[in-house]
């Protein structure tokens, strides 16, 4: 009979591992929750200035139809934060308010800007899902509602990316500047919001 005889550090040390690997699969669910909600809040307020300029216009039905599934995604992405007691972003407010002047302030530059505005933000939503999708098919049955809710509003974000260009996004004054510095925005304001 051989006899294994396991150290103490070595018991210790796989108990912290492992440990560890729990807490920060919780910290990044976490991080992907507050994020992505922020996000969503920042989308419903974008498609709410929109509307605010260009409800009454002939885009006016396409950007309420956007504007519904973004309030779907907030709602959900409320949901999981009261569920998995994730703590929101300290910068809602800030978000609220700089989503609505986006949204508001592309529209005054005409629908195309509107446009250009979605097809902009909707790039790096649908880029930022992504990797998030990456992160979670480590673990698909642990993540899965998680999983299937990321996939099916990045699904979404990519309609809204291409209605956006279908309704002349690229004929917008100034489309390259206007796209880059909405990007520009988006990013730095999903890398604050996953740690702030």
């Amino acid at each position: 009979m051989i006899r294994t005889t396991i150290s103490r550090d070595t018991v210790f040390s796989t108990r912290k591992f492992l440990l560890s690997r729990c807490y920060t699969s919780k910290v990044e669910i976490d991080s992907i929750i507050r994020v992505d909600h922020a996000g969503e809040l920042g989308a419903d307020r974008i498609y709410a200035g929109q509307m605010f300029i260009l409800g009454n216009s002939d885009k006016g039905p396409l950007i309420q139809h956007m504007w519904d599934q973004e309030k779907h995604h907030r709602e959900t992405f409320e949901n999981l934060i009261r569920k998995h007691r994730v703590r929101p972003t300290a910068l809602t407010p800030i978000w609220n308010v700089a989503g609505f002047v986006l949204g508001a302030g592309s529209a005054l530059l005409g629908d195309k800007a509107a446009m250009a505005c979605t097809v902009a933000v909707e790039d790096v939503i649908v880029e930022h899902y992504n990797d998030q999708l990456r992160t979670l098919m480590e673990d698909p049955d642990t993540n899965k509602e998680l999983l299937e809710t990321i996939t099916k509003f990045r699904n979404e974000e990519q309609e809204h990316h291409d209605t956006g260009l279908d309704h002349g996004a690229e004929q917008a004054p100034f489309y390259r500047a206007l796209s880059a510095l909405i990007k520009f925005g988006c990013k730095a304001a999903i890398s604050v919001s996953k740690v702030v």
